[in-house]
Parts: C-alpha cells; structure tokens; sequence
C-alpha cells in the first residue's frame, strides 16, 4: 500500500516538474496567466523547480524499486506526466495555475 502511495506521488511531483518547465516557456505562461512573458528571474525558479520536480519523482521510484524496475517506472511515469500536461495545456491550461500561484506579477 506505501509503494503505491509513494509511486502516486512520483506520478505528481513528475507532473508538476513538467508543468513547472512548460511554464517557463512564455507562451505557455500566456496561457495560463494571460498577461506577459515571465521575468527572466521567474523562468530559472520554475526551470529550477521543474528539475527538482522531476528529481524527485526519480528518487520517489529508487526508493520503492531497485534501479532498473524504477527507471522503467520513472519513464512511464514522464509519459504519463507528458500526455497530462500537455493535454491540459491543450484543452484548460487555467488548471495549471496552481503551479504559479504563488508567483505576484
């Protein structure tokens, strides 16, 4: 029951570390703030965090399997995170502003 909480955990802290990335991108910020670019210092936090994102995510499925079953996971769990955010982005990209609520423009 843990190593499916933990591998549930990995699914999201991989979603928002790929989310994080997107956003640093500034038409995908457009679309989910709908006002400009992010400042220069706002795109290398959220790089930033969309690495420690994905990191985690990695280290999530060390911790549950050993190597080779968990970089298996850990791919399939980017794919997932991938089609997600990039669904969303698509479809509602207002549903990813949570990630950068945090961020006063």
């Amino acid at each position: 029951m843990l190593d499916a909480l933990l591998l549930a955990l990995a699914l999201i802290a991989a979603s928002a570390g790929l989310g994080w990335l997107a956003l640093a991108m500034d038409v995908h910020w457009r679309q989910v703030r709908g006002s400009g670019a992010p400042s220069p210092r706002v795109a290398s936090a959220l790089r930033g965090l969309g690495v420690l994102g994905l990191l985690a995510s990695l280290a999530i499925c060390l911790r549950v399997d050993h190597a080779s079953m968990a970089a298996l996971v850990w791919i399939m769990a980017l794919a997932l995170a991938a089609a997600a955010v990039a669904l969303l982005l698509a479809y509602r990209p207002r549903l990813l502003a949570p990630l950068v609520s945090w961020i006063r423009t």
